[in-house]
């Protein structure tokens, strides 16, 4: 789900950076590690604050697959897109998910990213993600229900 006025007042480069964003999301929940390593750039860096270091390509594609929590349902909110000379683009978003580890109940998680595409062979790649998710008020993730 998007925020109707920051959407609707995209440029179609903009929306077309939009796109890929949700398309990323999307390929997490699939969880293929071929086609999300396909939308990351080799010489990735990244930084979940809440982590004590930055970091690589390999780390990105394994926080969305194999052991890790499988992303049931999402809701994006775009807050800024800027495009910067046609192949620099900085998206600022946040959002709400529910993930579910295994063996163990869902849970509903918030946070915010910022993230840094650069466009090679008419394509967004990610080159760059910065941000956390929201602690909750008892500093765990509330549990939620998983989704239909």
């Amino acid at each position: 789900m998007q925020t109707a006025p920051v959407v609707a007042s995209l440029s179609s480069e903009q929306r077309e950076l939009w796109d890929r964003v949700c398309e990323l999301w999307a390929q997490s929940q699939g969880r293929d590690r071929t086609l999300i390593g396909a939308s990351i750039h080799p010489q990735y860096v990244g930084w979940d604050m809440s982590a004590p270091s930055p970091h690589g390509k390999e780390a990105a594609i394994s926080s969305v697959v194999g052991d890790a929590p499988e992303l049931r349902n999402y809701s994006l909110t775009p807050h800024s897109l800027q495009v910067y000379d046609h192949v620099v683009g900085v998206v600022h978003y946040s959002y709400q998910a529910t993930v579910q580890p295994r063996g163990a109940a869902a849970l509903a998680v918030t946070g915010k990213w910022t993230e840094v595409y650069l466009k090679q062979n008419n394509a967004w790649v990610m080159v760059a993600v910065s941000g956390r998710p929201d602690p909750s008020p008892q500093g765990q993730p509330p549990n939620a229900e998983p989704a239909a």
